[in-house]
């Protein structure tokens, strides 16, 4: 299989398809601007680091773990085709299925500043459309050089309209959570997740003292993360997105998860994602699109 992609679809130097030791199959992309990895099960980027820094800026579990079926512990997982619980069916997967299923490639190339360009499409199967039984086509277009881009793109193919919640669940290295702020979503309401579900406005830049989940609604505004420690700040840019997950798991559920990194992995990450959620959900018109597009910078300070 990693033969036939390498044929196919790889770049001499700067994309690779490999086999890893659980049987996926892994994209490992290196240019002069930045490398990545990226896991075909999920489309679930898995790592990202510009060339010009010396940390990665997405994180990865040091305990993550490859299977198939499962999802990955950091990196971008890929909510859809709702996020969260279903509405309706206890038993469907949360944050829906698109992350732990196959993907298939379909596109590469470089662009013309060097970026590598990776185009997947999610294989659906009788599983999926007992779950989602619309007529679709999802591509997800990761774009990875000194920024990373990430394109999810729902073209609704049948004859019926239907309604998406999605996410790109990124976890973002950081020097540590307790010296880290998280500013442009000031004045925005939300909903807390943490001890129920109210909704509360933010009056202030956020900071981290504890389990964070909140749903921010009704927001197109770019996120700056703005670490002390690794003395950067990342840049979250997007479109076609109204919500925003902030997301610490804080000690208590990251020792129940235990797939974090020990001793305290995470301490080391912090989710800003960009989603559309809740009373931010997309109605997807037969024979329309409609696409998520969010951009990653690191500035160093």
């Amino acid at each position: 299989m990693a033969t036939v992609l390498n044929t196919q679809f790889g770049i001499d130097g700067h994309l690779v398809f490999k086999m890893d030791a659980s049987g996926l199959i892994v994209a490992e992309i290196n240019n002069e601007l930045g490398s990545a990895s990226l896991c075909l099960q999920g489309a679930h980027l898995m790592s990202w680091q510009p060339k010009n820094q010396a940390v990665p800026v997405v994180w990865l579990s040091t305990d993550a773990k490859l299977a198939a079926g499962k999802s990955i512990r950091g990196g971008a997982p890929v909510c859809w085709p709702w996020f969260g619980a279903h509405a309706t069916e206890s038993g469907f997967p949360g944050h829906g299925f698109a992350r732990t299923v196959p993907w298939r490639v379909i596109e590469s190339g470089t662009e013309p500043a060097g970026e590598t360009r990776l185009t997947l499409r999610l294989t659906p199967s009788d599983k999926t459309r007992a779950q989602w039984p619309h007529e679709c086509t999802v591509d997800l277009t990761v774009i990875v050089g000194a920024t990373l881009r990430m394109e999810m793109r729902t073209e609704n193919t049948g004859t019926t309209d239907f309604e998406i919640g999605e996410a790109l669940h990124t976890y973002f290295q950081i020097g540590d959570i307790g010296a880290v702020s998280v500013t442009g979503l000031e004045g925005s309401e939300y909903w807390d997740k943490v001890g129920g579900s109210n909704l509360r406005k933010q009056d202030a830049e956020i900071t981290f003292t504890g389990e964070v989940d909140r749903v921010y609604i009704n927001n197109e505004a770019e996120c700056v993360i703005h670490d002390e420690q690794l003395k950067r700040r990342i840049h979250i840019a997007k479109s076609g997105s109204l919500s925003t997950v902030v997301w610490t798991p804080w000690v208590e559920k990251a020792t129940k998860m235990g797939d974090m990194g020990q001793p305290d992995g995470w301490r080391q990450m912090v989710c800003v994602e960009s989603a559309n959620a809740i009373e931010n959900v997309v109605k997807v018109a037969a024979g329309c699109t409609h696409t998520l597009i969010v951009e990653y910078r690191a500035v160093s300070v």
